[in-house]
């Protein structure tokens, strides 16, 4: 009608109120650190609700975590109807132009330690889902309050949840070539594998010795081709993926055919080079 004003929020359940549930609510897990503009917790929960409350295995990816807040969402809705869902959020550890105008006045520069304790990651993020999991803030006292809405009880009593934080880093392609990286490498063959169950971390054993094959609850890794009948025996019966160590196209062939017709088989390292 030719008038101008300010636009309402769109916001309209309670629940949805971005500064009780998202700034206060932060507040709680961990006191004294700020965030500009985290989203209501119950607000994303009702929108993975809306997405994938029907699915009890599903994988929700947030690409901009912030604050954690998607993550926290994931493991309030596991809890309410026993789901399997995975949360994989990935943030920066960028501090804010003010703490990095007053760092610079201090002396120190991206990359030092007191640099890195202020970013997202580890100053937010982090300790934002360390404390909703263990229902402690980062001083390790009770955090206090309870949850509101769809389930009721009290934040202390935190998730059964389990939770891998992983940074994402540079590495030599040579040193991966030439097999000299394997425990850099392997969280990145953990998520490709659907990130569930334990882990093949090291490429060798407690004694030193480098191991022909290891496996893990959903994937297993074959370094010496020439075992792979010992490789298929020990792998165990919910193993999807297989990741066959070889620089031979045609010994890589020959291994993956003989192989369960059920398994996924990747060639380290040339897929890992060529994908990252």
């Amino acid at each position: 009608e030719g008038k101008r004003r300010m636009p309402l929020t769109q916001w309209d359940f309670p629940a949805h109120d971005a500064q009780r549930y998202g700034t206060t609510l932060l507040q709680s897990f961990i006191p004294g650190r700020r965030f500009p503009f985290p989203k209501s917790l119950y607000a994303v929960e009702d929108v993975v609700r809306i997405a994938v409350g029907h699915n009890l295995d599903a994988v929700v990816l947030d690409f901009f975590a912030g604050s954690g807040t998607t993550a926290h969402a994931v493991m309030r809705l596991n809890r309410q109807d026993g789901g399997r869902r995975q949360a994989i959020v990935v943030t920066n550890n960028e501090v804010s132009a003010v703490e990095a105008k007053s760092l610079t006045d201090r002396g120190l520069r991206d990359g030092d330690p007191e640099w890195e304790a202020l970013g997202i990651f580890e100053h937010i993020t982090r300790t934002r889902i360390t404390a909703a999991v263990t229902g402690l803030t980062p001083d390790g006292t009770a955090i206090k309050g309870e949850y509101k809405f769809t389930d009721e009880f009290a934040m202390a009593e935190g998730f059964e949840e389990n939770v891998e934080f992983m940074k994402l880093t540079y590495l030599d392609p040579v040193d991966v070539e030439l097999d000299r990286a394997f425990a850099a490498v392997a969280p990145m063959l953990w998520l490709r594998a659907g990130g569930q169950g334990s882990t093949v971390a090291e490429r060798t054993d407690a004694g030193g010795d480098l191991l022909p094959f290891a496996v893990a609850d959903r994937y297993g890794v074959l370094f010496d081709p020439d075992r792979w009948r010992d490789f298929v025996a020990a792998l165990p019966a919910d193993a999807r993926t297989v990741f066959v160590v070889t620089d031979s196209a045609a010994v890589f062939a020959g291994v993956a055919e003989s192989l369960p017709a059920d398994l996924a088989v990747v060639r380290l390292y040339e897929n890992y080079l060529t994908t990252f």
